[in-house]
């Protein structure tokens, strides 16, 4: 969870237990990394076989604590989504192995004690007795006032949020110096145009404005020089008016530098007569900006980073059931986050099996349609007639049959998404209608005369390419342009291969619970064998190699010969040095039969798969998985 500037958290970082062995343990994260594993040497040991030695790590980054998977055996698990490397928020749920944790960072949120008070800028003149001290003249003089000085560095320190920051400090500057009021101006880099200020009262807290002179924060911070100004009353800057109760009596304007890079100001006055600020004062508070503006700059850019982080996250803090951490899955997300919110129609391509439903119901599950219907229609499924009573429904009596009145899917979604799978294969008759559809949101029942009206956003899916449809004259041009408005590539398995580990396990869990077996993962060997392969059928054939596995395998671990034989003839195979011979003695062995059948038959494959008894298909695909086109060739 990340919060607004300004605000300051109990930090309390800590892996609280809700299910296996460690349940209703509370891990405290009080030094990063933390590596959790079964060996006896993990900061948290879990004494679980499904648990690997070391199995994942705690890590801080950037301000935030990050869970990373030390390539276990059967992943590690955040909200039932499989991950690599994952940032963690307070709530999340963290699964490893048989255990659960839940993720808890903070005990609540700070108070709003950290409000600041109305600033405003004063543009006229000020003189009297002034006094200026250089910024490294002051450093000399941190070694008097030593408690006071020790008890700001210690103090500012342990603060991380600049709101509370700028408070505490002005809080510590007022017990030190006599001011009634005070001001932080922080500058951005063009002086203080753009300078983000915060204010308070000494006695009335936030809820007084506090009046800041232009022209002396911008001399400061320009000369990056001290100031001080005393009978600040005889200002004849103030003219009659000079003895107004309001106008200060005595102020002091000091730079916060770093690196000799001026950062800002920190402005005092009071408008107590008998109140004066001296010398002392001025070089204490020279001194106090000096040990304080480091703390003060490292807040800047932690706040810049969290805002940085908060506005990636909405990219990609989407609801969805996707797998995958991989680029091009990354923009899959954040092309989503900012499609969602629209009513745009939206035209998904990509190749059969790599997840255009899925998105279809990420787009509907994170826009304002969300709680209403979702209807999912495969145009390639349905004859042309059923289609069309499928979309639009029917009226009693339309046709044989039609014993009574049924409305569409397009009615009944009235309100919601309707997402029309393979658009492609969409007879031009209903291309006409669904035209009409997009244009006028309006239609009638098969065999109706009423005009029905609905308010629907439809998403399209295609594994085909439509232009080519539209030049073949099997598509409509004008309905293409209706449906592309917006268009998303969902990226083929092949493209992905960082993300196929993460799905095999991920389905590995998940039909691993269906078939009621203890699946502890993918041994290394299985998972080499799943890298090489190019998966044609992409994330849907990989589920179901792994089902196959999960249903035919005789151990708790996937096993390379567990998996169809297409993913063990790919003669791109990665084998470790810890895999066993079998299956390259195999894989060489059937090399050496087909290169000696193709022999045989001097070079025709179908008197080749003849002889081997196989369908010339099947030969075709062999000799392409093991690689063996070039040696077929001579």
């Amino acid at each position: 969870m990340l919060h607004a500037p300004g605000t300051s958290l109990n930090m309390n970082p800590r892996l609280a237990a809700i299910a296996g062995r460690l349940k209703g343990a509370v891990f405290p994260i009080t030094e990063a990394p933390v590596v959790i594993g079964r060996e006896t040497a993990a900061n948290l040991c879990i004494a679980d076989p499904s648990v690997s030695r070391r199995h994942s790590q705690i890590e801080k980054a950037g301000g935030q604590f990050v869970i990373a998977d030390l390539e276990s055996l059967n992943g590690t698990f955040i909200n039932d989504v499989p991950v690599k490397r994952r940032p963690l928020a307070h709530g999340d749920r963290v699964r490893i192995g048989d255990s659960q944790f839940l993720f808890l960072l903070h005990d609540g949120e700070a108070s709003p004690a950290s409000k600041s008070s109305e600033v405003q800028f004063d543009d006229r003149q000020l003189s009297g007795s002034t006094i200026q001290v250089k910024f490294n003249d002051a450093v000399y003089l941190m070694a008097r006032d030593l408690s006071a000085l020790m008890k700001v560095s210690t103090t500012v320190n342990a603060i991380r949020g600049l709101g509370e920051l700028q408070k505490t400090l002005l809080e510590l500057l007022f017990e030190v110096v006599p001011a009634e009021r005070g001001a932080i101006l922080l500058s951005h880099g063009n002086g203080l145009e753009d300078a983000a200020v915060f204010g308070l009262d000494r006695a009335r807290g936030p809820d007084e404005a506090i009046k800041v002179s232009r022209t002396i924060a911008q001399k400061v911070l320009r000369e990056k020089t001290s100031l001080l100004i005393s009978d600040a009353l005889m200002n004849q800057g103030f003219g009659s008016d000079s003895l107004n109760p309001s106008r200060p009596s005595s102020l002091m304007c000091v730079p916060l530098i770093m690196l000799e890079r001026p950062l800002g100001v920190i402005y005092l006055d009071t408008n107590a007569a008998d109140v004066h600020f001296d010398q002392d004062h001025l070089q204490l508070v020279s001194a106090i900006a000096a040990i304080t503006a480091v703390a003060i700059e490292n807040a800047r850019h932690i706040e810049w980073l969290q805002s940085e982080n908060e506005r990636l996250l909405a990219d990609v803090n989407i609801e969805h059931n996707m797998v995958g951490e991989s680029p091009s899955m990354k923009q899959v997300y954040q092309f989503i986050s900012k499609v969602a919110p629209t009513d745009s129609t939206v035209l998904i391509s990509g190749e059969s099996g790599t997840g255009k439903e899925l998105a279809a119901r990420a787009i509907h599950l994170n826009s304002q349609r969300a709680g209403l219907p979702f209807m999912a229609v495969n145009c390639a499924a349905l004859a042309e007639t059923l289609l069309e009573s499928e979309l639009f429904g029917h009226e009693k009596g339309a046709f044989t049959g039609a014993t009574a009145m049924k409305k569409g899917r397009l009615e009944v979604a009235d309100g919601g998404t309707v997402f029309l799978d393979e658009i492609g294969e969409l007879s031009p008759v209903l291309q006409v209608k669904l035209l009409r559809v997009l244009q006028e949101r309006e239609f009638e029942r098969v065999g109706g005369t009423r005009t029905i009206k609905v308010n629907i956003r439809l998403v399209a899916a295609t594994n085909k390419d439509l232009e080519q449809a539209i030049a073949a004259g099997t598509f409509r041009q004008d309905l293409f342009y209706r449906l592309n408005v917006v268009e998303l590539a969902m990226p083929p398995l092949r493209q992905r291969p960082e993300d196929i580990s993460l799905l095999a396990n991920y389905f590995a869990s998940k039909h691993g619970e269906k078939c009621n077996r203890k699946i502890l993962g993918v041994s290394p060997e299985a998972q080499a064998r799943l890298l090489s392969y190019e998966w044609p059928g992409n994330v849907r054939e990989l589920e179901n190699a792994i089902e196959r596995a999960v249903v035919l395998g005789a151990t708790d671990h996937i096993l390379p010969e567990d998996l169809p034989e297409a993913t063990l003839e790919s003669g791109a195979a990665a084998t470790t040095a810890s895999a066993p011979r079998y299956h390259e003695a195999v894989t060489q062995t059937k090399k050496q039969i087909i290169l000696s059948a193709m022999d045989q038959a001097k070079g025709s494959y179908t008197e080749a798969a003849r002889l081997l008894g196989v369908h010339p298909n099947y030969l075709h695909r062999l000799i392409r998985n093991l690689n063996l086109r070039e040696q077929v060739k001579q």
